[in-house]
């Protein structure tokens, strides 16, 4: 899900997102108050598939920053501030993303985006977003390249971007914590690879198959899918031939669960395990064989289980929102309130209103940030990715998908 084109913006664009009185637009009103009887609004943009296959996930990510805003202007957190939220579909497609962030960054109100899910999607808006000074916080990205550069994998870090952060912690950690689980605690030894040719799916399946076979695991065969087909009966042959004792499959749920179901209908009644890309209620119902034995990771500890997120659950369900908030949605509502308490400190800094220079200064305030958010402690490190590295394997128990370890990674 990552190629990475940077867009030229032309220089009256750029020079108009970044030279502005104030970034973010005056609302006068009357009988005083602050920012002398007006208040400025600051818009949050969010960028997510909103329709198509993935729009359970991008809805749920929609919603949480909206509760976020909300929340935030109920309670005042940024006097004379008024927090609004653009949101915008990328359908999952990169150049769709790309098309949003020119949106995105046209708007002289965004001061921050939250977004987008697919890591491909953000490889062809971050070069957008740093020519504008305009911030990103990705809630669900995992690709390692995003913050820490395309050789990562040779020990050489270097980050891209510094308009990007992301409070999702990446594949280096996912795909390390699944096979240690598959290997160790689920005693799996021989496994068959599987992904769908993308930047996510490829990327996690490659760590994972490393990390497996470190720990002494054989890969006995691999494969790849193609996003959107629905036959994949020649992947579940080459399964069952393999004599394999599980499957890994990096990518998306559409494909995972069709996957398993074919895998099962040979006869290979083997656990199919994925990264937090498969971790949703759809991959189950996907299948029309029984799953039970499925396995997923995902990042954190499971949402509901967490003090830190009792009042962001209550709120969600009293928020009266169509779709749930799904994998994402405290991670989502964490990035949206990262953006917050940048702008917050941004507004103190200058004598209480936005500064000319005001996106360089969130994008620069957001790597400073530090508070207990919904998913536990929220800050960045200095490649823009989550302090936070802690993880859930899920499993398939009688159709519903249940947490059975949890535990904070260190590489």
């Amino acid at each position: 899900m990552r190629h990475r084109s940077l867009l030229i913006l032309t220089s009256v664009l750029t020079t108009g997102a970044l030279t502005l009185t104030a970034c973010g637009s005056r609302d006068e009103g009357k009988g005083g108050g602050d920012n002398a009887g007006g208040t400025t609004t600051v818009v949050i943009g969010v960028d997510a598939p909103l329709t198509g296959s993935l729009s359970a996930l991008g809805q749920g990510i929609k919603n949480s920053v909206d509760l976020a805003v909300k929340t935030a202007n109920k309670d005042k957190v940024v006097p004379g501030v008024t927090f609004k939220i653009e949101a915008l579909d990328d359908q999952a497609v990169p150049a769709s993303g790309q098309a949003n962030a020119t949106k995105l960054v046209g708007n002289k109100d965004v001061l921050g985006v939250v977004g987008p899910l697919n890591s491909g999607v953000s490889q062809q808006m971050q070069g957008v977003f740093a020519a504008a000074n305009l911030a990103q916080v990705s809630p669900a990205n995992t690709n390692p390249s995003l913050s820490q550069g395309d050789n990562w994998g040779k020990g050489e870090f270097k980050r891209p971007f510094k308009t990007y952060f992301r409070t999702a912690a990446t594949d280096v950690v996912q795909g390390k914590f699944a096979a240690q689980y598959l290997f160790k605690d689920a005693g799996k030894k021989k496994v068959f690879v599987v992904d769908d040719k993308q930047t996510y799916g490829a990327g996690l399946a490659a760590i994972f198959s490393a990390e497996f076979k470190r720990l002494g695991g054989q890969v006995v065969g691999t494969d790849h899918v193609t996003v959107k087909e629905t036959d994949f009966s020649s992947t579940a042959d080459k399964v069952k031939a393999s004599g394999a004792d599980s499957v890994y499959f990096g990518g998306q749920y559409p494909e995972g669960g069709l996957l398993s179901d074919q895998i099962k209908k040979t006869g290979a009644k083997i656990p199919v395990m994925g990264g937090d890309g498969i971790y949703d209620p759809a991959f189950i119902s996907a299948s029309a064989e029984a799953n039970d034995g499925d396995l997923a990771t995902s990042i954190g500890f499971p949402v509901e289980k967490l003090d830190t997120a009792k009042k962001f659950i209550a709120d969600y369900n009293a928020g009266g929102y169509k779709d749930p908030y799904a994998a994402y949605g405290g991670y989502s509502y964490d990035a949206g309130w990262a953006i917050i308490q940048a702008v917050k400190a941004v507004v103190e800094a200058n004598g209480g209103k936005l500064p000319s220079d005001a996106r360089a200064k969130v994008t620069e305030a957001l790597g400073k940030v530090s508070f207990d958010g919904v998913t536990g402690k929220v800050s960045f490190d200095e490649y823009g990715d989550t302090t936070n590295k802690q993880l859930t394997v899920y499993k398939v128990e009688g159709g519903k998908w249940i947490d059975v370890k949890s535990d904070t990674f260190n590489q």
